[in-house]
């Protein structure tokens, strides 16, 4: 590599001084002596405009013939300018001083002379001896151009043969360095394959043999320094790997024993639950008939007996009485918490309009009594049991009525808007709220933030809320950043899940007020 560096070093100066020959040379016969023939040219061409001007004024006296001769002058001028700037430090300047000093000598002692004679005498004045010794006096102007361009001439030759000899030495030495170039890249095709190109392959083939399974295989290739340590670092790799592997075997042997164990836990916990199921429902419903009876004969002694009791007894038979409902009234709720998924019934499409009818329905005379005013939007149609959906809407709706502002009549805002396959929906109230440190443990069954004594309720609602929601595969919470009230959010499957671009009508659903009694309003 330090040779190729070398030899194109010494190819790229010999590349220059060739390049920079042939420009020299061209510049100095395209740029100085071509322009200077011109000049040379066009000098003559103004010393001739010159002559004939002089000779047609003095014969005819005309005033035309002198414009010619000043005009000549000026182009005369213009071409020395020229001239001297094409040949600027040439020898060749000794030409144009001899032929500016002869122009000078004969316009001062012949053309001026006989232009003022003729001026002031007419044409006549002028004698034919004076016109032989103005024209002997040109002849000498005309010799001395014609010895500038022979001068010329043969600088443009030596010139031109300058430009074949460094363009001649150009070509031979860009093929130099093109054979050069030829040869190197032959050599360090040669050093690639044999240094570099076969270690590599050795190496390819023993790491594909690694990579094949055989993590026991030893790579050891020989090579240049580079490829040696490449070949160290991959074995290294390769035993890293056998390493892990090793470990890694017997972490998947733990692995399989714990999930085996997991497996067998995850059966009987699901036993379990269903077990445990099975006796809510059992007990919830077997309850009820003890309970029944309990609240009719306590009641019964109280209607029959109550004119031979005192005020204490009554008291107490009030509590019983009292007492049993709520019992009655906590094993339905407990009841209807253990049928959720029961059934598992199959879900059909419901538009959510009618459970939340039903739910109003059922709630009407609450509502009534409190003067609330439900706003509700067109829902949609979703998944889902209309039984169950029906209990969503009654506990939300009843929710916020019951835990009421005393100040203000309850309102009650639905809304509705689609998020992918599922549809968002919920339930907001003017009430009196939720800090939000309960989001979570309202949520859990026998949980109450207020007494008996302020609120009725067993504590069951929201859980059975949540218990229908994750049923449908859906979920619920409360949004901890509302400011006034309370406002539980929660999702649906949308009946249409997959298709939300075919139903843009429905894809954000505005509050309407549908003409009617403020309950269903």
């Amino acid at each position: 590599m330090a040779i190729t560096t070398l030899l194109l070093t010494v190819s790229a100066g010999l590349g220059t001084w060739a390049l920079h020959r042939t420009t020299l040379a061209s510049d100095e016969l395209t740029e100085r002596i071509t322009p200077a023939l011109l000049a040379s040219e066009r000098l003559r061409s103004a010393l001739l405009d010159q002559e004939a001007g002089v000779h047609g004024y003095v014969l005819s006296g005309r005033p035309e013939f002198l414009t010619g001769f000043e005009q000549g002058i000026t182009q005369e001028q213009a071409a020395v300018d020229s001239l001297r700037r094409s040949i600027a430090g040439s020898p060749l300047l000794a030409d144009l001083d001899e032929i500016e000093r002869r122009a000078e000598s004969w316009r001062t002692g012949y053309a001026r002379p006989v232009a003022d004679a003729v001026r002031t005498q007419g044409p006549g004045a002028v004698g034919p001896g004076q016109v032989e010794d103005g024209k002997a006096s040109f002849d000498r102007i005309r010799a001395g151009i014609s010895d500038q361009a022979a001068n010329l001439s043969r600088a443009r030759a030596a010139a031109a043969v300058d430009l074949d000899v460094a363009c001649l030495w150009r070509n031979m030495v860009f093929a130099a360095i093109l054979a050069m170039f030829v040869l190197t890249l032959l050599f360090v095709a040669l050093l690639l394959r044999y240094a570099v190109l076969r270690p590599l392959d050795r190496l390819g083939a023993a790491s594909r043999r690694v990579a094949d399974g055989d993590f026991d295989h030893t790579i050891d290739i020989r090579g240049p320094s580079d490829i040696t340590m490449l070949a160290a670092d991959v074995d290294a790799i390769r035993r890293r790997i056998s390493a892990e592997l090793a470990i890694s075997r017997d972490a998947q042997q733990r692995l399989q024993a714990q999930t085996d164990l997991l497996s067998e836990q995850t059966d009987e916990l699901r036993r379990s639950n269903a077990e445990l199921e099975q006796f809510a429902y059992v007990a919830s419903h077997d309850l009820q008939e003890p309970v029944r009876k309990v609240t009719v004969f306590c009641q019964l002694l109280q209607n029959r007996y109550a004119a031979q009791l005192d005020e204490r007894a009554i008291e107490y038979i009030s509590f019983a009485v009292d007492g049993a409902k709520r019992m009655q009234s906590l094993i339905a709720e407990l009841l209807a918490l253990s049928r959720v998924g029961r059934g598992q019934s199959e879900r059909v499409p419901v538009p959510l309009d009618q459970p939340l009818d039903r739910a109003l329905a059922n709630l009407e005379t609450l509502t009534e009594e409190s003067g609330a005013v439900v706003v509700r939007p067109e829902l949609p149609e979703v998944l889902g049991d209309p039984t169950l959906l029906t209990m969503l809407w009654q506990n939300l709706i009843g929710n916020a009525v019951k835990f009421r502002s005393t100040d203000r009549a309850p309102e009650v805002r639905i809304s509705v808007a689609r998020a992918g396959d599922l549809w968002e929906l919920s339930v907001g109230d003017n009430g009196i709220g939720v800090e939000p440190r309960f989001a979570e443990k309202i949520f859990v069954i026998f949980q109450r933030l207020h007494n008996r004594q302020d609120y009725e309720g067993t504590g069951i609602g929201l859980a059975l809320c949540k218990k229908i929601v994750e049923y449908h595969g859906g979920q619920i919470h409360l949004d901890t950043e509302r400011g006034e009230g309370t406002r539980f959010v929660f999702t649906l499957p949308a009946s249409d899940a997959g298709l939300t671009e075919h139903r843009p009508d429905l894809a954000t659903v505005p509050d309407v007020r549908s003409p009617g009694a403020p309950v269903t309003g």
